[in-house]
């Protein structure tokens, strides 16, 4: 039952990852997303080396990083790619010192323990946070990509909706740490938005292709571990449909 724990989980990640990446596209912070993934390392590698669980140090480290990103970015006025630059490129460098070298792949690609029960429930309260987030927030969220001057005449706190989408954005990697690890957790963030953003014009449609894209990698992928290439890792596979469905949907996405 542990094995079908993991599998919905990680269908309900591919949803919340799809959700979140449509509003991280149009963001244009999809690069800076894939950066933000790679400060669970250094946290991930300290677990490993003290046998605990790894997702304790990896959500321990990629919140400090998110809100030191958020800091430096209201400090400095930098972009927020500029920033997270800056704190990846610290979190990498620790992160390759203190990971065992048996443990690396794990950390990377993913391949954690089994899943238990406890993980599960964790996993889906995180994803309902974030589905929650998304649906009471997105309006918001809108606004402020059309004008931030307009957000903030309405009385939007831009700053702190900036904080919650980052906050959010490191939640949903955190989900899918276990299944893509820090290397590609975000990679299914990124890709099936792309794929959504050709495919339609239309936000509600965005959202939902998004969605959808992204739990049709998660299962193939799954599938194709399973029946077909049987690895211990399952990310490399997931991130390999969702890149023939980017590529299938530029021949056969919306005309200009």
């Amino acid at each position: 039952m542990s094995q079908g724990y993991s599998v919905l989980l990680a269908l309900l990640f591919g949803l919340a990852a799809g959700l979140v990446g449509s509003f991280a596209l149009m963001r244009r912070m999809l690069l800076a997303g894939d950066v933000i993934s790679h400060l669970a390392l250094p946290g991930l590698g300290v677990a490993f080396l003290f046998k605990v669980n790894p997702l304790l140090g990896g959500a321990a480290t990629l919140f400090l990083g998110t809100l030191l990103i958020w800091k430096l970015q209201k400090k400095t006025g930098l972009a927020t790619e500029a920033m997270t630059g800056v704190v990846f490129a610290a979190a990498l460098a620790l992160g390759a010192v203190v990971t065992p070298k048996e443990d690396l792949v794990d950390a990377l690609f993913g391949g954690f323990p089994t899943l238990s029960l406890a993980g599960f429930l964790f996993g889906t309260v995180a994803v309902a946070v974030v589905i929650v987030f998304i649906v009471r927030y997105k309006d918001r969220l809108a606004l402020g990509l059309f004008s931030t001057d307009l957000a903030a005449v309405t009385g939007i706190n831009v700053n702190r909706l900036n904080l919650y989408f980052l906050l959010v954005f490191s939640l949903t990697v955190l989900i899918g740490l276990q299944f893509m690890g820090t290397l590609l957790a975000s990679a299914l963030i990124i890709m099936p938005a792309a794929v959504g953003r050709q495919l339609t014009n239309k936000f509600s449609h965005f959202l939902m292709v998004s969605a959808a894209v992204s739990m049709f990698s998660v299962a193939t992928g799954f599938l194709l571990n399973t029946v077909v290439v049987k690895s211990t890792t399952v990310s490399p596979i997931i991130v390999i449909v969702s890149a023939l469905l980017f590529a299938l949907s530029l021949v056969i996405g919306r005309k200009p």
